[in-house]
This record gives structure tokens, C-alpha cells and sequence, in this order.
């Protein structure tokens, strides 16, 4: 249990970690992947490359440090890291590597001085609390997953049953359980964990689902990275027939239940979760603005899909807009999206929900122009791998 010692002692460190956390969990991660080899297919490695995991760390290790007095402040973070702890099936037996870890690395990059036994005992405490609380909650979410109606536990295997190319750059791939089970239900802008052996290493990605729920089957939309080695093995070598093993669904960024209008702004890849909200969203009969961004007409998936949804659902209005249009290509606007013209392509009343996913500088400007807008900030929802506030950037 945490004392008054060991909280006066983590929030002095706060300073430490503002200028130093991501160097401290850089070093945790070096440490720990290259010594305990178990832990490595729960971590993706282009996520370390470009920074973005070991920033991510950093600023939860920050956020939690700032409220350990109060942790209901950390709002949706802790949601996130379960959800995304349930997706990859992170264990109980996980948290004491990473805790060794983390602690080794407080002391070793900050040095004995200031990492005393008295600060390395706190952020154990610190740490253990936390762990018993994501331990809860995960166990939770597992539990629930395995009594559910067509739920289960760990890896289940499924087959591909179908694979269709939707761009140059994005494919769906369609999966039934080899069991010929019941299929969990989950919500839409949900994802799902996927397990492969690539050259004889285990690797976990997750992909959102691409399709509403049906019982039957589940689909992703995967997008073809230059140097990604899970997209292009499902790109090039996962065909129909083949089989994967598929952790149940997860994730917090899901449309809410409402009567307001609501606006869908993706760009990219970031259409996928998309899909199955819109369709709940005309379902429920609510006034849908689905607004896309895309290089071209090329990499553009769906739009015939979406097209189509236009044609039958009268209060569904869309718009697409090309950074780099072809010359053959029709969109409704060319260059990058602006706030007059997302203004424009807005319901007129800004008392909506907004749902935006792209890359990052995407998700940034848009998150700024809905503000400038007037959309409420909590009405205002999106998934981001990453400080949060790396958006307001």
C-alpha cells in the first residue's frame, strides 16, 4: 500500500520525468526486449522505431505520477491500456517483468543519487498498485469475454474465408472460427488481436473491425506498410484457407449511444473503425456526415461502399477530399482539409458527435478545426496511440 512517504516521494519526481521520461523508457524497453524474449510479440516493433511506444510510456508513467494522490484523474487512460492489455492478452504474469524492468531503469538512468532506496521503494509500491489495478480490470474484461454468448478466452482459431482488395494499398480479410462456434458480438470501432508466427517469432498486431457485427464473421481492412512485416505477409502470403489465431474484441473508441447528428472524419486506413459505426449509426436512423481524406482515388477503399449507403440512406451525406488527385479522379474537394471546408461539410448546428481517425498530423489539425468550429470538446471523440497531447501540437 502506498504511504504518504512513498507519494510524497513519486510526486517529486514529476520534474525528472517531464524532462527525462522518454529517455528513461527508451532505456526500459531496450532493457527488457532484449532480456526477457517472452514479452517481445506484445510489442510492436516499428511502434519502438518511430518512438511512439516509448513515448506513450512515458507519458502514462508522467500522468500517473502527477495523480497518484488521485487517480480519477487519469480519466480515459486507464480504459485505453486495459482495453488495449485485453486485445493482445497482457497476463498477470507479464506485470513483474516489466516491473523489474522499469525499476532498473529509474535507477539506472537517473542514477543512484537521486534514484535512492527510498524512491526506487516508492515507485514499487507505485507501481504495484497500479498493476493490481489493470490486473483487476483486465480479468475482468477476460472473464466477460469467456461467458459472453459466442465468447472466449485467449487465442481462438479462425480461418480466412475470404480476402478482397479494396485500394492499391488496403485489403479485407474475412474470418469464421475453425470451431464453427457462436461469434462475440462487440461494438462498433472495436478492434481485434491477431496472433501469427512469422520465421519461427510470434508476433501481435491489432486491426479494427471493419464490419458490423453479424454472428457469423469478422472483418479488418488491412493497409500495406512499405516496412511492415505483419501487413505484408497478410497482403502477400494469407489466402483464403489459411488460419490465424484471433484474441475477442476490445477498445474504448466506440460510437456512443444518441439522437444527435453525427460526423465521421477519417482519412486513410483510419476509415476502418468507421464502417461499422456508420452502418449503426443509419441503423438508428441519426443524420450521418461521413467526410474522407485521401492521396487519391487509388489508395481510396470504400467509396463505392459508402456510395452506395448514400443512395439508400437519404440522411447520410458525404464528402471526399484528395491531397493528390489523379487525373482521372472526381472528389469532392482537392488539397488537405481545411477548417472552412470541413465548416462547410458540417451539419450547420455544431451540437454533434464527431469521430475522427487518421495519421497523426491529420488527427491534429482536425482536432483543432472542431474546437475553432464550435463542436464541444466532449463531443469531440478519437483513438491515438500516444500522448494526447501530442495532438494539440
Amino acid at each position: 500500500m502506498l504511504s504518504q512517504e512513498h507519494r510524497t516521494l513519486i510526486k517529486a519526481t514529476v520534474p525528472l520525468l517531464e524532462t527525462g521520461g522518454e529517455a528513461l523508457t527508451q532505456h526500459f524497453y531496450k532493457m527488457m526486449l532484449s532480456e526477457y524474449p517472452e514479452v517481445r510479440p506484445l510489442f510492436n516493433q516499428a511502434h519502438q522505431a518511430s518512438g511512439d511506444q516509448p513515448r506513450a510510456l512515458a507519458n502514462g508513467v508522467l500522468m500517473y505520477a502527477r495523480h497518484i494522490d488521485e487517480l480519477e484523474q487519469l480519466g480515459p487512460l486507464v480504459a485505453q491500456i486495459v482495453n488495449k492489455h485485453v486485445a493482445l492478452q497482457i497476463l498477470p504474469e507479464h506485470y513483474p517483468i516489466v516491473g523489474a524492468c522499469l525499476l532498473r531503469a529509474i535507477r539506472e538512468v537517473l542514477g543512484a543519487e537521486i534514484a535512492t532506496d527510498a524512491v526506487i521503494a516508492a515507485w514499487a509500491a507505485a507501481y504495484q498498485q497500479l498493476a493490481d489495478i489493470l490486473i483487476g480490470a483486465e480479468e475482468s474484461a477476460y472473464a466477460k469475454n469467456e461467458a459472453d454468448k459466442g465468447g472466449w478466452r485467449g487465442a481462438r482459431r479462425f480461418r480466412v474465408t475470404g480476402k478482397v482488395a479494396e485500394s492499391e494499398e488496403i485489403t479485407s480479410f474475412y474470418l469464421q472460427p475453425v470451431d464453427g462456434g457462436a461469434l462475440l458480438d462487440f461494438q462498433p470501432g472495436q478492434y481485434i488481436g491477431l496472433r501469427l508466427v512469422l520465421d519461427g517469432e510470434e508476433v501481435r498486431r491489432t486491426y479494427s473491425l471493419s464490419a458490423p457485427a453479424n454472428g457469423r464473421e469478422y472483418r479488418i481492412s488491412v493497409k500495406r506498410e512499405p516496412e511492415g512485416k505483419v501487413s505484408n505477409y497478410l497482403h502477400d502470403e494469407l489466402h483464403e484457407g489459411d488460419e490465424l489465431d484471433l484474441f475477442p474484441p476490445a477498445g474504448e473508441f466506440v460510437l456512443r449511444d444518441s439522437d444527435k447528428p453525427v460526423a465521421l472524419i477519417t482519412a486513410g486506413v483510419g476509415i476502418t473503425p468507421a464502417l461499422a459505426m456508420l452502418q449503426r449509426a443509419l441503423d438508428a436512423g441519426r443524420v450521418v456526415h461521413f467526410i474522407h481524406c485521401a492521396r487519391h482515388g487509388g489508395v481510396h477503399a470504400f467509396r463505392e461502399f459508402i456510395e452506395r449507403q448514400a443512395s439508400k440512406h437519404p440522411q447520410l451525406l458525404h464528402f471526399f477530399c484528395y491531397s493528390e488527385p489523379r487525373e482521372t479522379d472526381q472528389a469532392h474537394a482537392e488539397g488537405f482539409l481545411s477548417q472552412q471546408l470541413l465548416g462547410e461539410w458540417l451539419p450547420a448546428e455544431r451540437d454533434l458527435d464527431a469521430y475522427f481517425l487518421g495519421p497523426k498530423p491529420f488527427m491534429a489539425q482536425v482536432k483543432r478545426h472542431l474546437r475553432e468550429l464550435g463542436v464541444p470538446e466532449a463531443q469531440s471523440h478519437y483513438e491515438f496511440f500516444g500522448p494526447a497531447s501530442a495532438l494539440e501540437a
